[in-house]
């Protein structure tokens, strides 16, 4: 499980640093809403994949769907914000409702994390 967490964390680091810089773009390119809001959604699951990992860890949330649910994030945010992204630099999207299906897909992320917390798992409550 530790190569799991680890390479979440590594995909968090890039999502923030992706966020970061889409950020810049954002502030320095004519017309970057995209950006913006690719930026965003970048960074808010990159810290949100932080803290599930250690959520995780700790036992407080089931291991296996905690675990989904971070994965989750990782792939859907990044098909979010790939596609915004290439539409403000290609001047086309990765594939047609890309965007919105990473939305959707974020939304039942969100509900897999519920679930990870209200079905917390044998190791749940541990000091």
């Amino acid at each position: 499980m530790a190569r799991a967490y680890c390479t979440l964390i590594v995909l968090a680091g890039l999502m923030g640093a992706a966020g970061v810089a889409l950020a810049a773009g954002a502030a320095h390119l004519p017309d970057a809403t995209r950006l913006a809001a690719a930026s965003s959604m970048l960074l808010f699951h990159a810290t949100t994949v932080l803290g599930a990992v250690a959520l995780v860890e700790r036992g407080i949330l089931h291991r296996r769907i905690g675990l989904a649910a971070c994965f989750g994030f990782v792939v859907a945010a990044s098909l979010f914000a790939g596609d915004l992204s290439m539409r403000q630099y290609a001047g086309q999207g990765l594939f047609p409702m890309a965007a919105p299906t990473g939305g959707t897909l974020l939304i039942a992320t969100w509900l897999v994390l519920a679930l990870s917390a209200a079905w917390p798992g044998k190791t749940s409550g541990k000091a």
